[in-house]
């Protein structure tokens, strides 16, 4: 959908013909009747399968097109590309914790990053998948397939695993789920995405995820010794180090507060505020209050965004935080 709007013409194939009709008809692709068809006579090739289903297609792709993927785990397919094929592992840092067709986006990329792997790539390759990442509004960034690895494991990966663990944690206590709120929702978040294709996922990437589960462990334990022992100083330090470590790392998305009353047609305002400041929203989150009487609506932009955002919102005579 992204690359039709930078006028691509695209041809798609899907082993489920109701992906293919839901992708066909949100406009994303032409459909094909086999992935021989699809391949045809094009310049690229991008496998978007699961990992399992990717691995059995590159080794068995004949075609003069560049290809790529999308792949959460780059070693493991980049290993598999047959001598020859004009590869370029890829592997966009955007999503969202529904699948298919229907949940997709042309605008799901931009300002995201999108790791390119430099393994046995030519150039001239590479700097066609760099243009092309770019024209869609993501940042590419280049790295070897077993870096990608190491990295992903600790910042998806493992996230991925704590929300699974915090979730079914807090799933033990009955009494926890009518007070779950916004920072357990933010931490947990992913743990409601289609579970089918991230066994296969973690386990091509056992090592660098045993290896961060390990490293999880000992700095939640680090952290259970100084609560055990009431040393403030020593937590107090711990929090800090943390605090000025995500300061320092990439660009945070700036985040609105509006107080919602509750009143008809807020939410219409909203928006009219959203079109006039031409603000790019990243996320929306909408917090009612437990017994009525308006709520929370968390609004995340861009940097430097939240002001001509907040004032179109003051402008329409909403409150914020």
């Amino acid at each position: 959908m992204a690359l039709r709007e930078q006028n691509w013409s695209t041809v798609g194939w899907d082993p489920d013909p109701r992906s293919l009709q839901a992708a066909t008809d949100r406009g994303a692709v032409e459909p094909a009747g086999s992935p021989e068809e699809a391949i045809s006579g094009v310049d690229l090739v991008i496998l978007a399968g699961p990992l399992g289903a990717n691995l059995d297609r590159v080794t068995n792709l004949q075609t003069d097109a560049i290809v790529t993927d999308v792949t959460s785990v780059k070693r493991a397919i980049v290993d598999a590309v047959p001598s020859g094929l004009r590869f370029v592992g890829g592997h966009p840092m955007a999503g969202r914790e529904h699948a298919g067709p229907g949940a997709a986006s042309p605008a799901l990329f931009r300002g995201a990053a999108w790791i390119l792997c430099d393994d046995r790539t030519r150039p001239e390759d590479l700097a066609f998948l760099e243009k092309m990442v770019g024209s869609v509004g993501a940042n590419p960034v280049v790295m070897s397939a077993a870096l990608h690895d190491e990295v992903v494991a600790e910042i998806s990966h493992i996230p991925h695993l704590l929300a699974v663990a915090l979730t079914n944690l807090a799933a033990e206590n009955p009494d926890t789920a009518p007070l779950v709120s916004g920072s357990f929702r933010d931490l947990t978040r992913v743990a409601g995405a289609d579970s089918g294709w991230w066994p296969e996922v973690l386990a091509a990437n056992a090592d660098e995820v045993a290896k961060g589960l390990g490293q999880m462990i000992s700095h939640l334990t680090k952290l259970e010794a100084q609560i055990e022992a009431g040393d403030l100083d020593a937590i107090r330090a711990t929090l800090e180090t943390a605090r000025r470590n995500r300061s320092g790392m990439a660009p945070t998305l700036s985040r609105v507060r509006v107080v919602l009353l509750d009143k008809p047609g807020e939410i219409a305002s909203v928006g009219h505020a959203l079109e006039s400041s031409h603000v790019d929203v990243r996320d929306l989150q909408l917090r009612h209050a437990e017994h009525g009487g308006g709520g929370i609506l968390t609004i995340t932009v861009r940097p430097g965004e939240e002001g001509p955002l907040r004032a179109a919102l003051a402008q329409e005579g909403f409150d914020t935080e």
